[in-house]
């Protein structure tokens, strides 16, 4: 039998249980299907979460790119560029967010009153107060690195809300990439057809690989540090609908991730 779907009031009233506060700065990574149904969709959801932290608070969503053409960078670096000719540029306020983020991340990206950064490969949106500090100015290469959306959130103060979402979304991550010393780390170059005042125009990318890892081992680092930060007990955990929610100090589980990678890629 089809249960009958949460209402925004009680998705608010799940999220602010959960310990999400007026003025927070907050992430969101969530899963539609977890939740499950709510009465006015993706847009009820995100409505909720506007509720919960009021005016003065910020949501922020990492929604990446849609990128049909990403198998070329797969390819020897000086084939790119023909086979990237007719690809479709990148247009930051154009280009459809990354399927594997969910839909509720593309809904967002396409709200009144949303910003995004404009980046192929790095592409944050927010709302509310800080979005425009947030997602403006973004590195072109290390974008998930010193000075980018993800630093500025982090050292802003923010919190992760995570609504079922895969154990290995955990954007923030990514900034413990770069924080962590480590003897090397693999880097990346791709290349990307983007949108230029003077028409499509290529450009080359250089980032820590944040597709395969900065180093190579043998599991999910993103899903073990994630599981074993939780197991720490200091995450708030809670209901939100049908979804397993936690609540995550950016900062602390940075601290923790550049800790866990230290012990464990030492020798990589």
């Amino acid at each position: 039998m089809q249960p009958e779907p949460w209402t925004r009031r009680q998705i608010a009233d799940d999220v602010r249980r959960v310990g999400v506060r007026p003025g927070e700065l907050l992430m969101v990574h969530a899963s539609l299907r977890a939740i499950g149904p709510v009465a006015g969709g993706a847009d009820d959801v995100l409505d909720a979460l506007t509720e919960a932290i009021g005016p003065g608070g910020t949501l922020f969503f990492p929604i990446g790119a849609r990128d049909d053409w990403g198998w070329v960078n797969e390819r020897p670096e000086d084939e790119r560029e023909a086979l990237l000719a007719d690809a479709e540029p990148f247009d930051a306020l154009r280009t459809p967010a990354d399927p594997d983020v969910g839909a509720l991340a593309e809904v967002f990206r396409t709200r009144p009153g949303t910003t995004v950064s404009d980046h192929p490969e790095g592409r944050f949106a927010a709302s509310g107060p800080l979005a425009r500090s947030l997602t403006d100015d973004v590195p072109w290469d290390d974008y998930h690195g010193e000075g980018s959306p993800l630093a500025r959130f982090v050292d802003g103060g923010g919190r992760v809300l995570r609504l079922g979402a895969d154990p290995d979304t955990v954007t923030v991550i990514h900034l413990a990439e770069h924080r962590v010393e480590l003897p090397s780390k693999r880097r990346v170059r791709r290349h990307r057809r983007v949108t230029a005042p003077d028409g499509p125009t290529l450009r080359v990318v250089e980032a820590l690989d944040d597709n395969d890892g900065i180093v190579e081992y043998d599991g999910d680092e993103f899903s073990e540090i994630l599981g074993d930060y939780l197991a720490t007990g200091r995450a708030v955990v809670g209901q939100v609908g049908g979804a397993n929610a936690e609540l995550i100090e950016a900062a602390d589980i940075v601290r923790f991730a550049v800790s866990w990678m230290g012990e464990r890629f030492a020798g990589g």
